[in-house]
């Protein structure tokens, strides 16, 4: 079929072509489809495939025009993706078909191709790597999360304090001043689970009391509307609860896991955090490193993988219908980078025999299956039903690339 083919941007990754079908060519497809019909045609009055074409075309004027609409745009689609060699990322859309008879078929083919990444600069990039550095301070506020985590809570007869756990019963006045029914809620003071004003009222109360008094909104409140506002508040402490936490020493050590003495969960600690830091060291370099690399690299990103990304967090993170344009907006910058870095680790890994084999995939699940104590054929099989070789596979591909960059960009 000859057919005209007209690209509008053909450098980018998204693609509008102009197609058009000389009105010849439509007419033989026509003329054959119409013979097709007339062969099988079954019309009152005549045999099977005997009935005059012209009332056959007539009958069937609406189902021949679409088989030859549809034969000849799957054609000319066909024609397209081998002439213009093309790697379609979406389900290409068609817009401003024209068909009228004796006329071109004329559309317009809307798609998304594969980036072409040219990664002309892979080299000569200064990246400095953080010393990570975990402080005696660092050590022992972790100490007291692990001291604070094993807290009990027991009742007391006393004002509530920062810190405190309590259950309270409010209710706050509407417009014309009537105070509304009292909801019941769990607070723990201090953590910014209510505004000040009425933890302020909450710390004024003993068990059992009731105290009301108006109460000022924030001027950073949420809700707009109720900014600035001033409501009588109606507080009811119902339970106090305050918080011991265990003394820090041996005891507490072998409490949290197999340590004989505080020294030694003191250096788990330590070893622990180390372990933290390094990893984020890691990162941090990794993050700068591609980022210096996505710059000096500029090319576009397909829209399509950009929403796809955005919507697959969206999905994750639980976002309400409602707020999802606001996230996306929002969210779009990272999208387009995670894109980006995908796109240059890929670019890496292909153009320099870096990508991770099935053999390679194995002898990490066999790593994996001998420090857990698992047999390796359990545990691929349940990686696989999971369907967490694909990211094994990764995660090796991009430790290889990283340490083939690390080795053209020395870290300082």
């Amino acid at each position: 079929m000859d057919i005209q083919i007209t690209q509008r941007e053909p450098g980018g990754v998204e693609r509008h072509v102009d197609v058009a079908i000389p009105a010849d060519a439509v007419r033989e497809v026509e003329e054959r489809t119409a013979r097709r019909y007339t062969s099988q045609a079954r019309l009152p009055g005549f045999r099977p495939g005997k009935a005059p074409p012209a009332m056959v075309r007539k009958k069937f004027a609406d189902a021949i025009r679409q088989d030859v609409l549809q034969e000849v745009v799957q054609e000319a689609y066909k024609k397209v993706m081998e002439q213009e060699k093309l790697d379609p990322i979406t389900q290409p859309h068609i817009h401003d078909l024209k068909f009228e008879p004796g006329e071109p078929l004329t559309f317009t083919l809307h798609l998304e191709v594969r980036p072409e990444v040219q990664l002309a600069r892979l080299e000569g990039f200064r990246v400095q790597r953080q010393t990570p550095e975990v402080t005696d301070e660092m050590v022992q506020e972790q100490l007291e999360t692990v001291r604070d985590q094993r807290a009990t809570w027991a009742p007391v007869e006393d004002r509530p304090m920062s810190g405190d756990m309590v259950t309270v019963a409010l209710a706050t006045a509407d417009e014309q001043g009537q105070i509304g029914e009292a909801k019941e809620y769990r607070l723990e003071l201090g953590k910014d689970q209510a505004i000040p004003g009425i933890e302020e009222l909450i710390m004024e109360a003993k068990p059992g009391e009731t105290i009301e008094r108006p109460v000022k909104w924030p001027d950073d409140f949420p809700d707009e509307a109720q900014r600035g506002q001033t409501k009588t508040v109606r507080v009811t402490l119902k339970d106090l609860k305050r918080k011991t936490a265990p003394d820090l020493d041996d005891a507490l050590a072998r409490e949290v896991g197999d340590f004989d003495s505080l020294d030694a969960l003191r250096d788990a600690v330590r070893k622990d955090l180390t372990s933290h830091a390094q990893r984020d060291a890691e990162t941090q370099y990794k993050t700068q490193l591609l980022d210096q690399i996505i710059e000096a690299n500029p090319f576009d990103v397909p829209p399509s993988w950009v929403r796809q990304l955005i919507q697959g967090y969206a999905n994750a993170y639980q976002i309400p219908e409602q707020e999802v344009d606001r996230f996306a907006q929002e969210f779009r910058p990272l999208a387009e980078r995670q894109v980006r870095r995908d796109l240059v680790v890929e670019t890496i890994a292909r153009d320099n025999n870096l990508r991770a084999t099935e053999a390679d995939v194995d002898e990490k699940v066999n790593a994996m299956a001998t420090e857990r104590g698992t047999p390796p054929g359990q545990l691929y099989a349940a990686l696989q039903k999971a369907g967490r070789l694909q990211e094994i596979e990764h995660q090796i591909t991009e430790e290889r690339v990283f340490a083939w960059l690390q080795e053209k960009n020395p870290a300082e």
